[in-house]
């Protein structure tokens, strides 16, 4: 077992912290106008958006995956795969991982799993992770300090995506760089992984409620906080769908992801409106608060999407919402682990490694339903075969 040095403060903050949608260049374009978007609700499109990422996200849906079906971690959609001869080293290894936070439960549940992940391979000798608590400047600090630690390879999870690139930049000229959940503004690192991405998520929830909520329907748009990439993204996705779409958007607004907001704001504009035909939501992790909004008035509980954590699934159950929950895997946190061992042995990753993005069904809500796990426990963990499973996740032996 590698020893593990890490400095990990969770404080109770309910902030998402996602990817971004793809590895990002110079091509953005500007945002293409949306005619219907006076008379859909939904306002001015985000400069976050690209219309061929758009599209590339949305087709990646459909496609098969290459990699073991059982493992979904170490599956890649459509791999342009790159060489890694130069980064060839014996082993033992010592990697490093500079972590923008452990300050939701989404990033405590990947941060077990990796560590976890770790724990499987002899090879590693020595894992040394940073916590950046959430901010820039200290994620700064921390890559500049790993750098110092002999790192044979060096892991990123970003806490914004332009702030970072600079430091980011100065690390894969001394280190080969694995970036993994949000990206940066640089081709540098040897691989980028990701979930297919926000477009995928947003739209998932979208075309959910566009088949569900009634021609005219009103719907409310959830979202957390401005600016971040993964949710501008899926926002930004969600309005294309809604702009085709004959639903009316009449508010969006943002919750903090505070669960005590959110309802405050649900239930605002129920009174405001009389009834709200759908909701749809950027991150699941207040979802349940949304719900409880509509049981409070006394009201059937409309179309709605949350994500893949189980208080919301289990909610779905008992309840028998009509609910889509579109997720962005945890088990993503074991690919980083497993792509720095390929680099550092010579062998081929995806120059852009897009892993699988699932989506809770009603069809297949059973399969993700774990009776067992904690309420904010996130189904795809992929952490189900590894040691301490369900114990060092919280959850208990059925």
């Amino acid at each position: 077992m590698p020893r593990l040095e890490a400095a990990i403060a969770v404080s109770a903050a309910l902030v998402l912290a996602g990817c971004t949608t793809d590895k990002p260049t110079d091509t953005t374009q500007p945002a293409p106008p949306a005619t219907s978007a006076e008379s859909s609700g939904t306002g001015a499109q985000s400069k976050f958006f690209v219309q061929a990422d758009f599209d590339a996200q949305l087709a990646m849906r459909s496609q098969t995956p290459q990699g073991p079906a059982a493992k979904p971690w170490e599956q890649a959609i459509d791999p342009k795969m790159i060489d890694t001869a130069q980064y060839k080293k014996d082993g033992p290894y010592h990697l490093c991982f500079s972590n923008a936070a452990v300050n939701n439960p989404w990033r405590q549940v990947g941060w077990k799993t990796m560590q976890a992940e770790v724990g499987l391979h002899e090879e590693i000798e020595k894992f040394t992770a940073l916590d950046a608590e959430g901010k820039d400047d200290k994620q700064i600090s921390d890559i500049a300090e790993l750098q110092a630690k002999g790192c044979d390879a060096l892991i990123v999870s970003p806490n914004t995506t332009a702030t970072l690139t600079p430091a980011v930049t100065a690390a894969c000229g001394k280190v080969p760089v694995i970036v993994f959940d949000r990206g940066v503004e640089t081709d540098c690192p040897v691989t980028f992984i990701k979930p297919i991405g926000g477009y995928a998520f947003g739209a998932d929830a979208a075309e959910f409620l566009a088949e569900k909520v009634p021609a005219g329907g009103k719907v409310l748009a959830l979202r957390i906080l401005p600016g971040v990439d993964v949710l501008e993204t899926r926002w930004s996705a969600a309005k294309v769908i809604f702009d085709k779409s004959s639903l009316q958007v009449v508010g969006v607004e943002f919750t903090d992801g505070d669960a005590a907001k959110t309802k405050s704001i649900v239930s605002d504009y129920i009174q405001r409106h009389g009834t709200i035909d759908g909701v749809w939501m950027d991150a699941g992790a207040t979802a349940v608060a949304a719900v409880e909004a509509f049981e409070d008035a006394g009201l059937p509980v409309p179309p709605i999407n949350g994500e893949d954590q189980q208080d919301f699934l289990q909610k779905w159950k008992d309840t028998g919402l009509t609910a889509v929950a579109p997720t962005y895997p945890t088990y993503q946190w074991r690919t980083p682990i497993i792509a720095a061992l390929k680099i550092l042995k010579g062998e081929e990753v995806p120059e852009t490694w897009n892993l699988p993005q699932p989506k809770v069904t009603s069809d297949n809500l059973p399969a993700y339903l774990k009776p067992n796990m904690p309420p904010l426990h996130y189904a795809l963990c992929g952490c189900e075969d590894l040691p301490g499973f369900p114990e060092a996740w919280g959850g208990k032996k059925s």
